[in-house]
Formats: structure tokens, sequence, C-alpha cells
């Protein structure tokens, strides 16, 4: 794969770093602003770039800590379509949940499903119980994880 000129990379690092400084004092308005401005930096087409992938991941993180979840699921939608983005057990989970809070259940469902697949409970364990509840509801997750696992290994 191709990588960025060296002074664009710098750029987008340097706005990134800002950006997750502004996170840290909650200030999410700036820090989309931040990412969004990194984001702009990387050469088309966008998607052939692994950059693409964690700056939108990171907007679509700060989407949904906002609760402007359509936003999430353009912007975690979008990632997808980037390198490496598919399999990150993060950007699975965070699409699933934004999906769930929009309503989209069986979206939100194959999302949710994913990100368990690859990492288990423990990814869930830091977010708000009902997105593990959900997906226990509707799923079989000792024998998914197994069935995924499989699929994993013979890929």
């Amino acid at each position: 794969m191709k990588e960025l000129d060296e002074q664009i990379y710098m750029q987008i690092l340097q706005l990134s770093k800002t950006a997750d400084l502004l996170l840290e004092k909650e200030e999410y308005s700036n820090a989309l602003q931040k990412y969004w401005s990194a984001y702009d930096l990387v050469p088309e087409p966008k998607t052939n770039w692994e950059t693409s992938t964690w700056l939108l991941a990171s907007i679509g993180d700060i989407n949904f800590v906002n609760k402007d979840y359509k936003a999430g699921v353009d912007t975690l939608s979008d990632a997808m379509q980037c390198p490496d983005a598919i399999g990150n057990p993060f950007i699975h989970l965070r699409l699933g949940q934004c999906q769930l809070e929009i309503g989209n259940k069986h979206r939100a469902e194959c999302e949710l499903n994913r990100a368990f697949a690859i990492k288990g409970k423990p990814l869930f364990m830091q977010e708000d119980k009902k997105y593990f509840d959900f997906l226990d509801a509707r799923v079989d997750l000792v024998q998914k994880k197994k069935k995924w696992w499989k699929l994993l290994k013979s890929e």
C-alpha cells in the first residue's frame, strides 16, 4: 500500500494530537473540527488510505459520545470502506451501537455480533450494559463466537 506524503502525514498527526487533547478536555465540537481538518488533508480517493480508517473511527466515536447516532452511522459506515476497518472490533462495536440507537436492530445485531466474535465480552465491559444485553437476547453468543472463530481462521 502506498504511504502518504510525509509532510501531509505530519500535518494530519499534529491535527489529530490536538484533537486528542481536546477530547481529554471534553471539547468534542473542537475535536471534531480538528479531525475533519485532518481528514480533509487525506488525498483522494480517501478510501485507499489507512489514515482515513482511524480518522473516521475517531470522528464516529465522537458522534457516538455526542449522541449524534445518525452521523455516527454515516461516518463509521464510510470508515468500513477503508483499509483494515472490517474486522476492527471497535469500529464494529461503535457502528452497532449507533445502528441500535437509530432503530436499525438488524444492522445493530450484525455489527455487535462481529465485535463480539472478535473480542468477546471484554470489549463490551466499558459500555452501557444495554448493548451486550441486546446482543445476548438475540444471539447464542457462545455458539456464535465458536462459529466466527472457525470462519476467521479459515480465511
